[in-house]
């Protein structure tokens, strides 16, 4: 490779980890809302939502870099072309060919980057995530910190603690069980702390009662009490057997799942997921190509491209939409399921000709004139 050829490399590759970078903080931003609740009312830490928020950037970057090396690619030859500097290179006798092979380099190098997201760190991101978020939600105690609000912890249990007085301790406590709905259980007490141990947490209540009344009947059952105990990992209902999403699972995982996972729909949808990890990253090539045959099919205009921008951007989304339309077509149709592996590779090939052609196209035009033939 050239000093020219390197010369654009190095722009577009810090331009390209320039708008990677802009565009995931503006990503994690939004999606970072979804855990401010978390924060604000269910005492989720700082280091916690750190944590929970990164986890799902590889998910992001898989979305986010092919556009980001469109929009570098557009961005930096159309600052070429300003700068007269391509206008140079078409002068000197160089083609398409030699100008656009430093953007298909890097986007080759990006494939192989996008293969090692998408099958590795996706899965093994996206797992510690959801282990994360089970954990969480596990832990039951972190739902008694916000005072004066009912609290719904898990289905059929709702709590309310009127104060907060520090050291997981408090006063005001109610506790409304209605997981069976012909003998709902309220329990209120003055005070109560939460005690951590082996068997998980529990929430100790003193001076108080249990109130119990039977639907069929009408009869309450009241129960006062000193002390009483309330085992907080019994809450959860438990006893289930947790099928991973298909964002959590390999490769392998989603194209042989475990009988466990559930009927052929799952199936179908562990393989679609399959599937659109290994198109995904063919997006960089197609992407870099529609930019590249946008800027340099034509000629240079004065007046700027702006046009042939707006057609590259207006390509790319239908591109983005096919992609993801395949991806839920195939789920529902599974004989349809391979379009989303045809529609990149179609893409590449297109744009591929659209390239080269007009490569072709540029070097007859440079062709001196033969005897006989005017100028």
């Amino acid at each position: 490779m050239g000093k020219l050829q390197l010369y654009i490399l190095r722009q577009l590759f810090w331009a390209t980890v320039a708008i990677i970078v802009a565009l995931a903080c503006i990503v994690w931003l939004t999606q970072s809302l979804r855990f401010v609740d978390m924060i604000v009312s269910r005492g989720l830490s700082l280091t916690a939502f750190i944590s929970f928020t990164l986890l799902l950037l590889p998910t992001f970057l898989a979305i986010i870099g092919p556009i980001a090396l469109f929009v570098a690619t557009l961005f930096i030859y159309n600052k070429m072309m300003h700068d007269r500097e391509l206008v140079i290179f078409s002068a000197s006798g160089l083609g398409p060919g030699f100008i656009s092979r430093p953007a298909i380099l890097l986007a080759l190098v990006l494939v192989v980057l996008g293969y090692f997201n998408t099958l590795y760190l996706m899965p093994t991101a996206f797992r510690e995530f959801k282990d994360l978020q089970r954990a969480f939600r596990a832990d039951l105690s972190h739902l008694f910190v916000q005072e004066g609000v009912f609290n719904s912890i898990i289905d059929g249990v709702t709590v309310f603690v009127r104060e907060r007085s520090g050291r997981g301790r408090f006063k005001g406590i109610v506790v409304h069980d209605e997981r069976d709905p012909e003998i709902p259980v309220t329990i209120m007490a003055e005070q109560g702390a939460i005690l951590s141990g082996n068997r998980g947490s529990r929430v100790v209540m003193t001076k108080g009662n249990r109130q119990e009344v039977s639907h069929k009947d009408g009869r309450l059952t009241l129960l006062h009490f000193d002390s009483y105990t309330l085992d907080l990992a019994a809450l959860d209902s438990g006893g289930t057997t947790y099928v991973r999403e298909p964002r959590e699972r390999f490769l392998h995982e989603l194209f042989l799942p475990e009988p466990v996972s559930g009927p052929s729909a799952n199936h179908q949808r562990f393989r679609m997921e399959g599937l659109s990890r290994l198109a995904m990253p063919l997006l960089y090539p197609c992407f870099a190509l529609i930019a590249l045959v946008a800027l340099l099919s034509g000629g240079f205009d004065r007046r700027g491209h702006l046009h042939r921008i707006l057609v590259a951007a207006c390509v790319v989304a239908v591109v983005q939409l096919g992609f993801f339309g395949a991806m839920s077509v195939g789920t529902v149709m599974p004989e349809l399921e391979s379009l989303i592996l045809v529609l990149p590779v179609a893409a590449i090939a297109i744009f591929a000709i659209l390239l080269v052609r007009s490569g072709r196209t540029m070097n007859r035009r440079r062709m001196p004139a033969g005897p006989g033939v005017p100028p």
